[in-house]
């Protein structure tokens, strides 16, 4: 399998790994701040210098595409984009809630037919999600949710529904319903990307390194929860 460098900057936490034959070889976290433009330099020559160290080519980047943190994303992307340039080798985009779904389907046991709710705070009530299946095939795309008691009445009446992220944690009191699971500290980090990366690499699915734009928060326009449902 391809070694991958893996970028994740979405949040408060930047974290970097090395991922090879579908094992995690290297991995670095900062979960001080917004310290992104100060600890993804280090963190990427760090892991650049472990893999040239032991004669690995690196074959790919891939980093979270968001949504997330404007800040974040736009320092990964262009660190991402810097060493695929640099190395001329490929640039994989990881959605985010997918990332943040990773350590949730490896780590815990769910009831079959659980749907997975991966949340990213925004502001105030606002959150910006999206469902997937236990396979990560989505049931409903990303959107902005504005959470109140009536939000995702239409799953949760049905079965299970676990909700998780940071943006999970600031609306369980909302999220009050005898189907709601409320998962707390799950983060989207580098080192549960190279799953997705890999099935990317497998599918030949790239992006244009020229062109290639993160998903922003500021992308989406929030609505009533009960307008999405």
């Amino acid at each position: 399998m391809s070694c991958i460098l893996n970028i994740e900057t979405s949040t408060n936490v930047c974290s970097v790994a090395v991922s090879q034959e579908g094992c995690c070889i290297f991995n670095r976290e900062d979960r001080s701040g917004y310290n992104h433009a100060e600890r993804l330099g280090t963190f990427v020559q760090e892991a650049v210098s472990f893999a040239d160290s032991h004669a690995i080519p690196v074959d790919a980047v891939a980093v979270s595409g968001g949504p997330g943190s404007y800040t974040g994303l736009r320092v990964g992307a262009s660190m991402a984009k810097g060493m695929c340039y640099g190395r001329d080798i490929k640039l994989i985009s990881v959605p985010t809630l997918e990332v943040l779904s990773v350590p949730v389907l490896l780590e815990h046991e769910l009831e079959d037919g659980t749907l997975l709710c991966p949340m990213i705070d925004a502001r105030r009530m606002e959150v910006y999600a999206a469902i997937y299946d236990r396979s990560l095939k989505k049931v409903r795309q990303i959107q902005a949710d504005i959470v109140d008691e009536t939000s995702y009445r239409e799953y949760l009446d049905k079965g299970k529904v676990c909700f998780f992220g940071n943006g999970a944690s600031k609306c369980a009191a909302a999220l009050n319903h005898p189907n709601a699971i409320i998962l707390k500290d799950i983060e989207p980090l580098a080192k549960y990307m190279f799953p997705l990366a890999e099935k990317r690499i497998a599918e030949e699915i790239y992006e244009d390194v020229a062109y290639f734009v993160p998903f922003y928060l500021k992308d989406f326009v929030a609505k009533p929860a009960k307008k999405l449902l």
